[in-house]
């Protein structure tokens, strides 16, 4: 067995073991499943999957998220 077919074998042996698992929070890119994430360490996925799409339709984008006040934030969630 060569270097690559090793490779090729230790790979799929790995994604056998590891079966790639679905992430629960919604989210529609990096940013957002950064911020579900951050969120979901406090309270339950359930309640980020809840509050994000309001959130989210404020601050969309990081740029956006520094714009909202402390208060501004809080209410939301």
């Amino acid at each position: 067995m060569n270097k690559s077919e090793r490779a090729k074998f230790i790979i799929d042996a790995l994604n056998e073991a590891y079966p790639e698992t679905p992430i629960p929070l919604n989210h529609k890119d990096v940013y957002t499943l950064l911020i579900a994430v951050l969120l979901s360490a406090q309270c339950t996925d359930k309640r980020v999957n809840e509050v994000t799409p309001e959130l989210f339709a404020l601050a969309s984008d990081p740029l956006s998220m520094t714009k909202l006040s402390g208060f501004n934030l809080f209410m939301r969630l």
